[in-house]
C-alpha cells in the first residue's frame, strides 16, 4: 500500500507543484509519493520561523513540554506502523526499525523534561570584588536564531528527532530537511506535532531536493545549521558560511579494541559476537559501525575465527522478515561503491575470509585481514557492513592503532582492567569511549560527537539545547546581599 504524503509548512500540512517517488531498496516498489515545496513555499516557511522566534521563545516551558511528550505518546501508539515505513524506505530490518521507533520516543521524552527544567537562570554574586557591592549576575539562556536541521538516511525517524525536539524543548524555531532517500519517517513528526498547540511557524518540515540547500544554507535568517551526514558535505557547508554556528555530526570509521586481558572463551564469544552484530546492523550504515577491529597478539588467533564465524551467522534477507539481521543498502549505488572498496584492498594484498559478494543493493557481511594501510577501505568510512582485523602487540599499540584515523567518533575497547578504562579515556582521540562493548553504543541524552574529521559540537538533547542558545547576563544593582 502506498499513500502521497504531503510536506509540512509553518505547523500545516502543504502541498507542492511536485512529487518525486520514494522506493524500497530492498525490491524497488513504490512507498510512497512525496510532494516538494515550491521556491515561494520554502520561503513561506522560513520567514514565518524567522517571525515567530521571539513569541516561540517565550511560549511558556509546559506548552512546549505538552507538545514534547505527545510526539513521544504516540510514536508509543503508532509503532509498528512507524517502523513498517522505516524499514519499507531505508531497507533497515524490521528489528532494527523497531529500536529506532524506540529511541525516538526516548529522544522526545527526554527533550520535555529538559524543557521544563531548562534555563531556570544562574545566580552569581558579584561582591567577591568591592567594585561588585550590592549587584548579582543572573545568567540565562537565549536562541542563536531559527536552526535549519539537515538529517541523514540512516536513522529517518530518530535523527530528524534529534534535531526537532531539542529546538522545540530550547524555544527555538527549526526547520528540517529530512534525506531525498528517506523523507517518509520525518514527514511523520510531523503529523504528530500538528496535533499539538505550538505556533505556527515554530516548525516546518520541507523535502526540497539537495540542489535547493545552497540558499536555505546562505539564507541570514537561518543562522544556526545542526548537520548530520558525511564529512564532505559539511565542511563545504562550514566552509561556505563561516560566520553561521554550525554543529556537524560527520563520519567514522570506529575501532573495537581487543586487549590481552580479555580472554576467556566467555569473553571472546561476546566480543565477536557484539563485533560481528555492529559491523552489520543498520547493514553497516552507522557512524558508528564496528569498521577496524584491532587485537592484541595473545588473542587474535583464538578470536579471529570466532569472527568469522558470527558474521556468517548473520541473516540478511528481506527487511521486512522479523528474522533479518542484514538487509539492502539505502540504494545500489551505495553497495557498488562498497564493492568497489574491498575490490581494491584485495587487489593490494588483503585477505577476504568471506562475504565480498553484492547483489543489487545487498552486500554480504564482509570481513578482511592483513589491509594495506593505504587503501580506502582503511582510511575512509566505509558505511556498509565490512570490517577489517588487525593484529597488534600490546595496549599502547593498539590505542596508536585506534587514533590512526583522521576520524575520532567513538571506540569500544574490551577489557576487564578499570586502570586501563582510565588510560583509554585519556589515550584515545575520539568523542566517547565504550568498556568492555563496541564503539556503537549511543545513548540519546548523552553527549555524542567527534574529535578530529568526525565533526564539531555535541548532539544529545541537553547539549544540542546548549547549542542552540547562547548566555545572557542580567546584573542587578543596589541589592542587599
Amino acid at each position: 500500500m502506498t499513500s502521497t504524503h504531503a510536506f509540512w509548512l509553518a505547523g500545516r500540512q502543504a502541498n507542492g507543484e511536485d512529487t518525486f517517488d520514494v522506493t524500497s531498496p530492498w525490491d524497488g516498489r513504490l512507498v510512497g509519493k512525496v510532494s516538494v515545496p515550491t521556491d515561494a513555499q520554502v520561503e513561506e516557511a522560513v520567514a514565518a520561523a524567522y517571525a515567530v522566534r521571539d513569541e516561540f521563545a517565550a511560549t511558556p516551558a509546559h506548552v512546549r513540554a505538552a507538545a514534547l511528550d505527545h510526539v513521544s505518546r504516540r510514536l508509543v501508539e503508532r509503532t509498528e506502523e512507524i517502523a513498517q515505513l522505516i524499514s519499507a524506505e531505508n531497507g533497515k530490518p524490521i528489528k532494527w526499525a523497531r529500536g529506532e521507533v524506540g529511541r525516538a520516543v526516548s529522544v522526545f521524552r527526554f527533550a520535555a523534561e529538559e524543557a521544563r527544567r531548562f534555563n531556570g537562570g544562574e545566580a552569581q554574586r558579584l561582591d567577591t570584588d568591592a567594585g561588585g557591592q550590592g549587584r548579582l549576575a543572573l545568567t540565562r539562556r537565549f536562541p542563536k536564531g531559527v536552526v535549519l536541521g539537515i538529517a541523514p538516511f540512516n536513522f529517518p525517524l530518530n535523527l530528524c528527532a534529534h534535531k526537532i525536539a531539542p529546538a522545540i524543548a530550547a524555544g527555538v524555531p527549526i526547520i528540517l530537511k529530512p534525506a531525498p532517500a528517506t523523507p517518509l519517517s520525518g514527514l511523520i513528526i510531523g503529523d504528530l506535532l500538528a496535533e499539538s498547540e505550538l505556533p505556527a511557524g515554530a516548525w516546518s518540515i520541507l523535502p526540497v531536493a539537495n540542489d535547493h540547500m545552497p540558499a536555505l544554507v546562505q539564507d541570514e535568517r537561518l543562522p544556526v545549521i545542526s548537520f548530520t551526514g558525511s564529512e564532505k558535505v559539511g565542511y563545504a557547508i562550514m566552509d561556505s558560511v563561516p560566520r553561521k554556528h554550525c554543529t556537524l555530526e560527520l563520519g567514522g570509521n570506529g575501532a573495537a579494541v581487543v586487549l590481552g586481558d580479555y580472554s576467556s572463551e566467555a569473553d571472546l564469544d561476546w566480543a565477536a559476537t557484539r563485533i560481528a552484530t555492529f559491523s552489520n546492523y543498520q547493514g553497516g550504515q552507522s557512524c558508528i559501525s564496528v569498521q577496524r577491529v584491532i587485537v592484541d597478539a595473545s588473542v587474535y588467533d583464538r578470536l579471529l575465527p570466532r569472527i568469522v564465524a558470527a558474521v556468517e551467522a548473520q541473516v540478511t534477507g528481506d527487511p521486512s522478515d522479523a528474522k533479518t539481521d542484514v538487509g539492502p543498502l539505502v540504494s545500489e549505488a551505495a553497495a557498488q561503491r562498497v564493492e568497489s572498496w574491498v575490490q581494491e584492498a584485495v587487489d593490494a594484498g588483503a585477505a577476504l575470509l568471506t562475504g565480498g559478494k553484492r547483489d543489487g543493493a545487498s552486500y554480504a557481511p564482509t570481513v578482511l585481514t592483513d589491509v594495506p594501510a593505504d587503501v580506502t577501505i582503511s582510511c575512509e568510512e566505509v558505511f556498509g557492513p565490512v570490517l577489517t582485523v588487525t593484529k597488534v602487540d600490546g595496549e599502547a599499540a593498539a590505542f596508536a592503532a585506534a587514533n590512526d584515523s583522521k576520524y575520532g567518533l567513538q571506540a569500544g575497547v574490551f577489557t576487564h582492567d578499570v586502570q586501563v578504562a582510565f588510560r583509554a579515556h585519556r589515550a584515545l582521540e575520539v568523542g566517547g569511549v565504550v568498556i568492555g562493548d563496541v564503539p556503537s553504543y549511543r545513548a540519546d541524552q548523552m553527549p555524542y560527537g567527534g574529535a578530529k574529521q568526525s565533526g564539531v559540537g555535541r548532539e544529545g538533547v541537553k547539549f544540542a539545547m546548549d547549542d542552540y542558545t547562547y548566555e545572557r547576563v542580567l546584573v542587578l544593582t543596589g541589592l542587599a546581599l
